[in-house]
């Protein structure tokens, strides 16, 4: 059908269709299974005992175990279930000592919300930790739970304890997969990032590699202890994944090398599969070097110096442990760490406006449920706890996004809750809407919205006993509460209007610019680990970027529209990035060096350009172009010069 010329076509909105995009993630089947046995075996015990309600407040505590199972490795696992079951309980204990408080009921929960927000912004663990607090603080202000007090928060604990033991179950079989597949996966995508080279796709896997990187050294550095000597496999695994990092070095220099050596053969790639291979099936020993051509230039013989050192340290029988703790440095004391949480929470100004924007909106909530006779009010703070929680991305989508999630979740939820008997009947229900929590949470939060939805209204039915009617209502709360969270928790915080990419960029490019002071500057003394830190900050700093524009790009606009202006300075400051460490790793192989004074000069003009990123004043004028073409940072300098005319521009 042809269209009619000047009629109006009909289509959501670009910050829609992003935020609705599902996003291509593999099926968990173990957390699909272990969610299934997890949430439907309290109820099938709480059946059979005569006791359902029991049974769902142990299936609830087990759906919060689900949620917060996030980790790889098994120790991680442990601290991220166990610590914000602790955080549950404690709130659902207060909820449940306010229930039918009236106004001070109000007063606990906007207080709980305070300290939950607050707890939220110190990191992940602690972040899911204040989710829970101030979650089951208003399941239990809200809903009749049996009694004595304390009996809901030692039955919620029992179901994280259920996911927590159905987790580890295969601990003593599988301890240190996760981590050698995470450095695995590492030389898998370093081998992609290589075939790329010199090929349009080089950045998407340029992306994908920081993302690997990050995640392994995430993974490992949570299980280094200060003595490594205690765990010869992660000293193991951590100068397997030091080793790489050269490797990847030298891929960005050739990216960069002249177009007349023509592609990076194959071989390059291939010796890296192999290596991943070998660390996924742990093996250890001689083995034979891998044949890989004679050298062309600078990059490519960074590239099989780089490759021979990661096959000897691969197939090591002993790595140094010495060796990794300088290149990574030592982890802080635990001392440290807590007086840096302390800090993190009570002096922070960022700690403080979450917490209060948290308590404002519960407040509010609250105090509306309580003027207006709202049947089963919980429901409303429920949504704006999810909403609001600071690490789920932009509120504006968040609330979006919720209430398309909510409702999807019903047109499940409601023929169960009409159709379905209480008793037997719920255990196969349950089993099987639990597979939909860990299936659909990594497609989108409106996806892990719709899945979670009809299991908390089956959970909650079996407490309060409304069946089908309790569907419609859920969905004018859950409308409610994305309100009060636009709001309270969006429109009147003028800082939810902005995007931070420039702050995030200038912490990038005056990374950067401690970066090429470290990287071209030779002698004794020099350390060696330092630059490797550095790196890793630099390139984690480029995830911040792009995390931080991927979520601009949700909000409506006008915020969406400036995320998406500030763009071409993302690519530029990435080409700085690359460039820096392509240039020091020819450098390093035989390419002329640069004179202090040009290393000087381009310091600075990072330097001013990171300044006027933080305080949106123009640019200074640059330094008179004193670098010739045939200098080391000749395309070093280009690049820098670009994004200084992209900012001024």
């Amino acid at each position: 059908m042809t269209r009619r010329p000047g009629a109006v076509r009909l289509a959501p909105p670009s910050w829609l269709t992003e935020s609705l995009r599902p996003k291509a993630a593999p099926i968990p089947w173990a957390a699909v299974a272990r969610a299934s046995v997890a949430l439907a075996a309290p109820l099938a015990v709480g059946t059979a005992t005569g006791r359902p309600g029991y049974g769902a407040l142990v299936s609830m505590g087990a759906l919060s175990g689900v949620i917060g199972d996030t980790a790889d490795a098994y120790r991680m696992r442990v601290f991220n279930i166990a610590v914000p079951q602790l955080f549950g309980s404690l709130g659902v204990l207060l909820g449940t000592l306010v229930y039918g408080a009236g106004w001070t009921a109000v007063a606990v929960l906007t207080a709980v919300a305070l300290v939950s927000g607050m707890i939220s912004s110190i990191g992940a663990v602690a972040s899911v930790s204040g989710l829970l607090l101030l979650l089951d603080a208003v399941v239990g202000a809200g809903l009749p739970l049996p009694s004595p007090w304390w009996l809901p928060s030692c039955l919620l604990l029992l179901g994280g304890l259920v996911v927590l033991g159905l987790t580890l179950l295969a601990w003593p079989l599988r301890g240190g997969t996760p981590e050698r597949s995470a450095v695995a996966g590492t030389y898998r995508a370093v081998a992609a990032f290589l075939e790329a080279t010199g090929t349009p796709g080089y950045d998407g896997r340029r992306q994908a590699l920081t993302q690997s990187l990050n995640q392994s050294y995430d993974l490992l550095l949570a299980r280094r202890t200060r003595r490594h000597g205690r765990s010869p496999a992660l000293v193991r695994l951590l100068a397997q994944l030091n080793a790489v990092v050269p490797v990847v070095e030298a891929a960005s220099a050739a990216q960069l090398r002249p177009r007349e050596y023509g592609p990076l053969p194959p071989a390059y790639p291939a010796a890296v599969r192999e290596l991943a291979e070998a660390v996924g099936q742990g093996r250890t020993g001689p083995a034979p070097p891998p044949w890989l051509p004679d050298p062309a230039g600078p990059s490519t013989r960074a590239l099989v110096e780089a490759i021979g050192h990661a096959w000897a340290v691969a197939h090591e029988a002993a790595p140094d442990p010495y060796a990794t703790a300088d290149r990574l440095g030592r982890p802080a004391a635990l001392q440290v760490r807590a007086r840096r949480a302390a800090h993190a929470l009570l002096l922070s100004g960022a700690s403080w406006r979450y917490g209060l924007r948290l308590a404002l909106c519960i407040g509010a909530a609250q105090i509306l449920v309580s003027v207006i006779a709202v049947p089963r009010s919980y429901w409303v703070s429920l949504t704006v706890t999810f909403v609001m929680k600071p690490d789920f991305g932009s509120v504006f989508s968040r609330a979006v996004l919720r209430a398309l999630g909510t409702a999807a979740g019903l047109l499940i939820a409601a023929p169960v809750l009409a159709e379905v008997p209480h008793g037997w009947w719920d255990v196969p229900v349950m089993a099987a809407l639990a597979t939909l929590i860990p299936a659909l949470s990594a497609k989108g939060y409106a996806f892990q919205t719709a899945a979670i939805t009809p299991v908390i209204l089956l959970l909650s039915d079996l407490l309060n006993h409304q069946g089908f009617h309790l569907a419609l209502p859920r969905l004018y709360d859950s409308l409610v509460g994305c309100g009060i969270s636009l709001l309270a928790g969006y429109l009147l915080w003028p800082e939810s209007w902005h995007t931070r990419i420039g702050e995030r960029l200038a912490d990038a490019v005056a990374d950067t610019a401690t970066y090429v002071s470290l990287a071209f500057t030779t002698g004794p003394g020099i350390d060696q680990p330092a630059r490797a830190r550095c790196r890793r900050r630099l390139y984690r700093d480029l995830s911040a970027v792009r995390s931080e524009f991927q979520r601009a790009l949700t909000e409506p606009p006008p915020v969406g529209a400036r995320a998406e202006a500030w763009w071409p300075l993302v690519i530029a400051v990435e080409r700085i990035v690359d460039t820096t460490t392509a240039t020091r790793v020819r450098v390093e192989h035989g390419a002329p060096a640069p004179s202090p004074a040009e290393v000087g000069a381009l310091t600075r003009e990072l330097t001013d350009l990171a300044e006027a990123l933080r305080s949106r004043r123009p640019l200074p004028e640059a330094e008179p172009d004193g670098v010739s073409p045939d200098c080391a940072l000749a395309r070093l300098h280009h690049e820098v010069r670009a994004a200084r005319a992209v900012l001024s521009g």
